[in-house]
């Protein structure tokens, strides 16, 4: 089978899931990785022919991919890669501080608190750990998995369902700048602050930090991104978070 969509494993690697599942996976990793960019035209013969099934599947992976805001499908004339317009940072990252702030809010006035906040500092100690080392990719993942941790420990089903479809946007906005290094260490004491916060069931002052944390970071990406969908070549050093 071919495979040139870098970085998205083979299907005789997974044997359990249904045919649709693999594409679909496969499609995700592409979008949210950047590698099919916003307004790409997908072709379903052509990409057929590439991941070597036939088109039920890769239609019905498509119909998904619709349904979750990555692609558009507009009849008679074809299927593209959504694009993202400045409008659609704002709002992504505007629901995004929503979400943190309930979860946040959740930890501190309901949850096991204390348990939290021990998982949050081991995430926080590697964070550190890969800026030390300066390795940006390690901390883009790790400080995915913050975030991820911050919202799973809200113990809310419904919140962490509609997580998985924001998370997926982020990843997919901040694939597609050109991001530089910038305070790696910065990066990694803002989550420290966030925890720490937490830890002293601090509800209000936790709630501006989130605010804070995500709101700049998304008023930086939409003020430096072109409504084509991309990021601006413009971008300089920075030292915001996904």
């Amino acid at each position: 089978m071919q495979k040139n969509l870098s970085g998205v494993p083979s299907l005789a690697q997974i044997q359990n899931k249904p045919l649709r599942d693999h594409v679909l996976d496969m499609l995700h990793t592409a979008i949210v990785n950047g590698e099919l960019k916003p307004g790409h035209t997908l072709v379903e013969a052509e990409l057929a022919a590439q991941l070597g099934v036939s088109r039920a599947p890769l239609r019905e992976a498509i119909n998904i991919l619709s349904t979750q805001g990555l692609v558009e499908v507009v009849p008679y004339h074809g299927t593209t890669v959504k694009t993202l317009s400045r409008k659609d940072i704002e709002e992504l990252y505007s629901v995004r501080s929503m979400m943190e702030e309930f979860a946040i809010k959740h930890i501190i006035l309901t949850a096991n608190t204390s348990a939290v906040v021990a998982d949050l500092r081991v995430i926080c100690a590697e964070m550190l750990e890969a800026a030390e080392a300066g390795d940006l990719r390690a901390v883009n993942q790790i400080d995915r998995y913050f975030h991820d941790t911050l919202v799973a420990s809200s113990g809310n089903d419904l919140l962490v369902m509609l997580w998985s479809t924001v998370s997926l946007r982020v990843r997919q906005v901040m694939s597609l700048r050109n991001r530089s290094k910038g305070d790696l260490h910065q990066i990694a004491r803002n989550h420290i602050g966030i925890v720490d916060v937490i830890e002293r069931r601090a509800v209000d002052e936790a709630v501006r930090l989130i605010h804070d944390h995500i709101g700049l970071t998304g008023d930086f990406i939409a003020e430096h991104w072109d409504d084509d969908g991309d990021a601006a070549s413009k971008n300089g050093a920075n030292t915001e978070s996904s």
